[in-house]
């Protein structure tokens, strides 16, 4: 982890991952929630954090813990499930992965075991905890502002693509920050004149559809609100020749263009903290909700020359990370 995801961390917390059989309570055992599957891009990155920072309390997977993972496929409606049969298997602590509806559905399945979130959204106003700083209930993590950012990420857009004056915004319907993130946009929109069309898609089929909507519009660019299947929506950014910009690092991986936001990894390692001194007896009501300090913006410029785009130098002097 480079220094600028150290700087991520307002707190500390520690613990650590390992395959686990539940019925074998001789070492603790964390489960992972996860909304996608291990395989796609970044995920194998957060997770790797998160063992790091389970070992800064001195937790080793496999060694001293264990952790069981349970993946949801990007199949929402399969997470409740995948909670309850964690809760059954009397995790010490379960660890959400792939945004609130993760962390909703284990809220939902125990009200007892701790749940280290990550979120999107406002996490006092989504019901996860009662403050920032005393959480309350058994729920903490971090917070990442995403709502906060989103005329952020557009100001970065039209720097890139000055000419622009028909943007689209890609969301997904049910995450619960999509509300707030839509009146962020709306109103930053308006601000640089720009005509801002709103496109909400859950399915992979639906973000087809959505692309299909984009080329109709001839839209000059595109920004990613909550949403999933960023390597698919990168491809079809790169096809259709629509410069876009995301929240996350691993959609610029992907072949997107631009990305601002925390540091994803950052958190996770946070998250692995928090997660090792539960285990050693602290309480998740008892431990601030963070917030991210600093912030990175990754730029692709390969994609930006297939683009015909020239990325200005402001840019590029701001960027933490250029893939060439």
């Amino acid at each position: 982890m480079n220094r600028r995801e150290l700087l991520l961390l307002v707190g500390g917390a520690l613990a650590a991952p390992g395959p686990l059989h539940a019925q074998q309570k001789s070492m603790p055992v964390i489960g992972i929630l996860g909304a996608n599957t291990p395989e796609i891009p970044g995920v194998a990155a957060i997770l790797a954090a998160f063992r790091r920072g389970l070992g800064e309390t001195s937790y080793v997977e496999g060694q001293n813990v264990a952790i069981e993972y349970r993946w949801a496929e990007r199949q929402p409606d399969r997470l409740p499930a995948l909670a309850a049969d964690l809760v059954a298997r009397k995790v010490d602590v379960i660890v959400t992965q792939g945004g609130d509806s993760a962390t909703s559905a284990a809220q939902q399945a125990t009200s007892t075991i701790p749940i280290l979130f990550h979120t999107n959204n406002d996490p006092v106003a989504a019901g996860f905890v009662a403050s920032l700083a005393r959480p309350g209930r058994n729920l903490t993590g971090v917070s990442l502002m995403f709502a906060e950012l989103m005329p952020k990420r557009l100001e970065l857009l039209l720097e890139v693509v000055p000419q622009a004056k028909v943007i689209g915004l890609l969301a997904n319907p049910d995450e619960l920050s999509t509300e707030r993130v839509l009146a962020n946009v709306q109103e930053a929109a308006r601000a640089k004149r720009v005509d801002l069309h709103i496109l909400k898609a859950l399915t992979e089929s639906e973000i087809d559809g959505a692309f299909a909507t984009l080329v109709q519009l001839q839209a000059d660019g595109l920004v990613l609100g909550p949403t999933g299947f960023r390597p698919q929506i990168a491809a079809l950014a790169l096809r259709h020749s629509v410069p876009a910009i995301a929240p996350q690092r691993d959609f610029v991986i992907s072949g997107g263009l631009l990305s601002y936001g925390p540091s994803i990894t950052a958190a996770y390692y946070l998250k692995g903290i928090y997660a090792g001194r539960i285990l050693k007896g602290e309480k998740a009501a008892d431990l601030p909700v963070q917030q991210p300090t600093t912030f990175e913006l990754v730029v692709n410029l390969k994609t930006a020359e297939t683009l015909g785009l020239k990325v200005p130098p402001s840019i590029l002097a701001r960027a933490t990370e250029v893939i060439e």
